[in-house]
């Protein structure tokens, strides 16, 4: 062990240095380029990339080839992961003899982690977007300053689905519906992998903090392939280099050695062809089944499979052609995407320049949902009126940038803007007064002498984001030591000790703090005209204070431009774009249980807008809901459709009195059933002109109308009397809706027998 070791620690102290030289330091030997001897053979079409990778192979040793299967550092690091994190890749893989770089992990779903860099709104306002070719710029931008900042991968795709809005992690994702969070995704995937290999993660049914690493998630067949992966094949198919497993359990067994879904549906099914890696640390529980079911390379440290493998190796426990299998995957992949990428690196001098700040700039504002907008008198409230003398700004967040969590996602911009900050440089002229919010008293009487209150509440890092100190971690993996007896009980329960005074995590509750309660009642009897910005990572409930309130805005961790951006849409300057990804609710009753301590959940087709939908329940603003400054109508003309998908045609009218945007929103539902269950299709953004009118054709997905023979593997399509609608969002009445095309289902057919339940 110690002679397999050895090596692998000098390649450590190579990370750290950021030398990924051969030893001696000299120029290359033939022998040292053969890596890059292989990326140009690939890129001139003398060799394929599977063939270039078993060359590499070839001339490896058995301690180089298992080096590729786990991280380059050594586990003493294990403490001051969370400083390394910011500083430089993690390297997995790296072999100087040949040449090869490894696999240089940067992280961040907002960004790039690694150094000053710029900070895009979370992932979830993103979505809120609703526009994938802005998603794929920002996935350029972050691949670009991902590769500036020396690093080759990308873990920055997470489409985890947003079973229930109180986890901890929801900020990263993109919401609850699965055609939204795949277009999103796969946009971010083509934009990352311009520059870097893009990584899609927690691979599958990660959408729970606390219990992360304990919970096994059950669910059914069609429950998983037609609500809980679609958007993962999805981003596959947009070219994913790479995959992510997740901590937790499906179905009994550990995602890291859970080879039904590793090998049997992601490579047999979807033809997958890149490696994947575990999540960090603690996301590998043996290191021989892992290998086998399909999980290529432990991250980020030399734990159990430096451990374990070079014994089982020489055993034969484990087969050699199972090592070159996973080897061959990595060097594959890697070759592949060195030979296809931009060829000139780019300089750091893009890394938070005016151009990327500008995008940020453009997501927040685009990203911004107005909820309400009540007319004071004889107009809205929003945008400010630009005789505006005096402004009360009110909040504890009112005079912070709150980009998000401080969790495996967290990015350092060089500069940030608050919404105080970015509404003091929109509107010089005006007097602003300013109070915190926690003496409720004072903050009326501010708000009472102002022309207009702005009232900024809401969530940060404090409560929601990654839990990185959670209980139930399975700490065998730091050594035998750990495997048993009284210092594994001693550690066990100190984390969970720790788990309860660290940031981050499930959230409690989805209602606002109380003392921010207050507060908007406070104000909104001071001064009727208030506009309430609500700041968080997703959905927080309104019903016990909306009614008095006549403007409402949700803005999300809007990132470093995120108060400039805010404080361009409450003065018009920017039309309030976004719309909601999620559905947000009257009672929290309304959605699935969710008990961040469970140890066994039940995942179902049931969950979100579907739910509310399916039970009756009226929401407080629709998935798919937001207004603008200006009044935009939708007609579906026609529309073509098989189980390959379709488009549709939609005219949309602009018929008020400034330019402005919309997101048409094409849903199909068997309308047969006494509730319809609404299920988004396609939508696109569109700007439109005052007075505009336009035809726009929107591209459908069939797979929400279809379902999956669980032992053929076949799709055919679901049962029932199918319609068709575009609307501005989730429909709340089915009136007027065109019969879906069906080739070779007429209307009043059964289509295939659906076993599930109703």
């Amino acid at each position: 062990m110690d002679m397999i070791a050895g090596p692998r620690v000098a390649r450590a102290q190579k990370w750290w240095s950021g030398d990924t030289r051969p030893a001696s330091g000299k120029a290359m030997t033939a022998e040292g380029g053969a890596y890059d001897e292989a990326v140009r053979s690939v890129r001139a079409g003398t060799l394929d990339a599977d063939e270039a990778a078993g060359q590499l192979i070839d001339r490896m040793t058995d301690r180089e080839l298992l080096g590729l299967l786990d991280g380059d550092s050594p586990r003493r690091l294990l403490p001051i992961i969370p400083v390394l994190h910011g500083r430089r890749p993690f390297v997995a893989g790296a072999v100087p003899r040949l040449g090869i770089p490894g696999i240089r992990f940067s992280d961040g779903t907002r960004g790039v982690v690694i150094g000053a860099s710029t900070a895009f709104p979370a992932a979830m306002a993103r979505a809120a977007t609703w526009d994938p070719s802005l998603e794929e710029r920002v996935g350029l931008a972050i691949g670009l300053e991902t590769r500036a900042r020396g690093a080759n991968y990308s873990a920055s795709i997470c489409v985890n689905l947003l079973r229930h809005p109180a986890w901890g992690r929801a900020q990263e994702c993109y919401g609850e519906d699965p055609v939204l969070t795949g277009l999103m995704g796969s946009a971010l995937t083509r934009g990352v992998r311009v520059n870097v290999m893009a990584c899609v993660k927690h691979f599958a049914l990660n959408s729970m903090e606390n219990a992360r690493f304990e919970v096994d998630v059950s669910l059914d067949e069609h429950s998983l392939h037609e609500v809980y992966l679609p958007h993962f094949k999805a981003v596959i198919e947009a070219g994913a280099d790479s995959v992510m497993s997740a901590y937790n359990k499906v179905r009994g067994e550990y995602m890291d050695i859970n080879r039904a879904l590793l090998t049997e549906v992601l490579r047999h099914e979807w033809g997958f062809s890149g490696f994947v890696t575990s999540d960090w640390v603690f996301g590998t529980h043996d290191a021989v089944l892992s290998l086998e079911a399909g999980m290529d390379i432990e991250m980020p440290l030399r734990l159990l499979r430096a451990r374990d493998l070079p014994v089982a190796l020489r055993s034969g426990e484990v087969a050699r052609a199972t090592v070159e299998l996973s080897a061959r995957r990595i060097l594959r992949t890697s070759v592949l995407h060195a030979a296809r990428r931009e060829a000139a690196r780019p300089s750091v001098s893009l890394i938070a320049s005016p151009a990327h700040r500008a995008l940020a700039h453009q997501v927040a504002a685009e990203s911004i949902v107005m909820l309400k907008n009540d007319s004071i008198g004889a107009a809205p409230l929003l945008p400010l009126a630009p005789t505006i003398g005096h402004l009360a700004v009110i909040g504890r967040l009112a005079t912070r940038a709150n980009l998000g969590d401080n969790g495996s996602a967290r990015v350092r911009p060089p500069s940030t803007s608050s919404p105080l900050q970015g509404l003091r440089e929109a509107l010089p002229r005006v007097r602003f007064t300013t109070a915190s919010g926690r003496n409720v008293s004072a903050a009326a009487a501010a708000a009472a002498a102002a022309d207009t209150a702005i009232v900024i509440v809401g969530l940060d890092e404090h409560d929601e984001g990654e839990s990185v100190v959670t209980g139930g971690v399975d700490v065998g993996v730091l050594g035998r030591a750990f495997a048993s007896g009284p210092l594994r009980r001693t550690f066990v329960a100190l984390a969970h000790v720790a788990s309860r005074f660290v940031h981050g995590g499930d959230r409690t509750s989805l209602d606002l703090h109380p003392l921010d309660v207050r507060l908007i009642r406070a104000v909104t009897a001071a001064n009727p005209r208030t506009v309430v910005v609500l700041i968080g990572g997703s959905a927080i409930l309104t019903q016990a204070w909306r009614a008095n309130v006549p403007a409402l805005l949700l803005a999300w961790y809007g990132g470093m431009e995120g108060g400039r951006a805010l404080a361009s849409v409450l003065t018009g300057a920017a039309e309030p774009g976004g719309r909601l990804p999620f559905v947000l609710p009257t009672d929290a009753g309304h959605l699935p249980p969710f008990d961040p301590a469970a140890k066994n959940v039940v995942y179902d087709e049931h969950w979100g807008q579907r739910r509310l939908d399916r039970e009756g329940h009226a929401p407080a603003f629709p998935f798919g809901f937001g207004l603008g400054y200006t009044r935009i109508e939708h007609r579906l003309l026609g529309h073509k459709f098989n189980e390959t998908g379709g488009s549709a045609q939609v005219l949309v009218t602009n018929t008020g009195e400034r330019a402005g945007s919309t997101v048409v929103q094409v849903y199909a539902a068997d309308i047969s059933v006494r509730r319809p269950v609404a299920q988004l299709l396609g939508f696109r953004k569109v700007m439109l002109q005052a007075g505009e009118e336009r035809s726009v054709q929107v591209t459908l997905d069939a797979g929400p109308t279809l379902q999956r023979d669980p032992v053929t593997r076949r799709w055919s399509p679901r049962a029932g009397d199918w319609a068709l609608l575009a609307a501005q969002h989730n429909p709340d009445s089915w009136a007027g809706a065109a019969p879906l095309e069906r080739p070779g289902i007429r209307p009043g057919d059964k289509g295939a027998t659906d076993p599930r339940p109703a």
